[in-house]
């Protein structure tokens, strides 16, 4: 099954303490798709100006991800750029120009509003439930949200909640909405406002997954380069999707489990280069194979 994915598509321009790059392909729906594609067709929503560039279209063709629902008016894309710390985990946003992004309102195509599987990217609240109005009706919701969200749309993301099965955060997030400093009981809330399943991303650290009587802890896969960490949660988010859409009927919490993994395993590829360059030559051999390895680290025997 195709997974339907909305959010925003921008050029960014990202500084570390030993590499600059500027005008490359970022935005949450961009990696989150390019996540998605691994796993099932993807369907994109989003907006870019007249400047963005007419090979990333050529591109996304070959990666089984349909733009027909990207709008391409006058104007600039969105532009985002950023500075990150020694340690790669602080960052600090130098500029944000939103250009056509503005005044985005995401118009589904026919095709589109049949969509068994939708990925909400980071975007307004109110942005989501307006697409979640237009499909007819969504066997599986996924959405991921932020701290400006929580801050200043609390409203609008109380009352997308219920709409959705599986909320994605990090765990500032989770306790930002919950105002809980143990993430099990965050997660707990979160459960008990409307969303079936929660992911709570940790970072190095890993992510959490509840469901309504099940609990699975995931570690990250150790690295020792990180050039870039944009775009990890995002690819994270849409690699769950991706597979979950692929897994079609089997959605138990077995399957959760799974696309969590697969989940922190791109997420660990793309930090491995600038924007989203180390998932355009990547192989889904390179993925099972780290997959594999993954699953060997989260396993242990004890050996009297």
């Amino acid at each position: 099954m195709s997974v339907l994915i909305v959010g925003s598509i921008a050029l960014d321009t990202v500084k570390t303490p030993v590499e600059e790059h500027a005008d490359q392909l970022g935005g949450s729906a961009s990696y989150a798709a390019l996540g998605a594609s691994f796993f099932s067709p993807v369907k994109l929503v989003g907006v870019v100006g007249d400047d963005f560039p007419a090979s990333e279209f050529e591109f996304w063709k070959t990666r089984q991800i349909d733009a027909e629902g990207v709008q391409r008016v006058k104007g600039r894309t969105f532009r985002w750029s950023g500075e990150y710390a020694w340690d790669m985990n602080t960052r600090e946003t130098k500029s944000i120009s939103l250009n056509v992004f503005e005044h985005f309102r995401p118009e589904l195509p026919a095709s589109y509003r049949s969509s068994d599987f939708v990925l909400l990217a980071n975007i307004a609240p109110a942005l989501q439930a307006h697409v979640l109005d237009r499909i007819e009706k969504p066997r599986f919701v996924v959405a991921d949200t932020m701290d400006l969200w929580i801050e200043t749309a609390r409203a609008d993301l109380d009352a997308l909640l219920p709409r959705v099965d599986l909320l994605i955060l990090n765990d500032s997030e989770a306790r930002e909405l919950t105002k809980e400093t143990s993430l099990i009981r965050a997660g707990r809330r979160i459960r008990d406002a409307g969303p079936k399943y929660v992911a709570i991303k940790k970072g190095e650290h890993g992510a959490l997954l509840f469901g309504e009587d099940e609990f699975f802890s995931c570690g990250a896969y150790p690295l020792e380069d990180i050039h870039d960490p944009t775009g990890a949660g995002d690819t994270f988010a849409g690699g769950m999707a991706g597979y979950l859409a692929a897994a079609g009927g089997e959605l138990n919490f077995a399957a959760f489990r799974r696309a969590m993994i697969y989940g922190s395993v791109l997420a660990s590829f793309n930090v491995e280069a600038f924007s989203l360059e180390r998932l355009r030559t990547l192989t889904k051999r390179e993925i099972e194979e780290r997959y594999q390895v993954f699953r060997a680290m989260s396993q242990f025997e004890v050996v009297a």
